[in-house]
């Protein structure tokens, strides 16, 4: 018999405060160095990010500009499959080339592929499998 544990609705009518330009900044900063330890290429790093690849090498070199909610999602994606990675995998390096691997969850795939469809969504499959894959929440 399934017993039911009572909810906690202390948190329900919690909101989320926005991501701050600094913090969008900071995060954009670490997801270069991220593309870098991955091996992603000026192109392929702006079409995670869905910039324009002038851009993306500009904000790279220090220009970095406002950003809009996508691009602030999209970091924080990043951010959440790094750290994934970083669970999973005891040696660094290991999680990096994971990115570029095959992969039959995604139909032999990388991870990589998966992400370059374009679409935030594609972000977030591939950080959806690996926080399952750690234990999720």
């Amino acid at each position: 018999m399934a017993v039911l544990l009572p909810i906690d609705t202390s948190q329900r009518d919690f909101v989320p405060s926005p991501v701050t330009e600094e913090e969008a900044a900071a995060m954009f900063r670490a997801g270069a160095n991220l593309f870098r330890l991955w091996g992603v290429t000026d192109e392929q790093a702006a079409a995670l990010l869905d910039l324009p690849v002038r851009t993306y090498r500009r904000w790279k070199a220090g220009a970095i500009g406002r950003m809009g909610r996508d691009g602030k999602a999209r970091l924080s994606n990043l951010m959440g499959i790094h750290k994934a990675l970083r669970i999973i995998f005891r040696e660094r390096q290991r999680g990096y080339g994971w990115i570029k691997a095959p992969n039959t969850a995604f139909g032999g795939r990388s991870a990589l592929e998966v992400m370059l469809g374009g679409e935030l969504t594609d972000l977030m499959r591939v950080r959806r499998y690996l926080d399952a894959e750690r234990g999720g929440w």
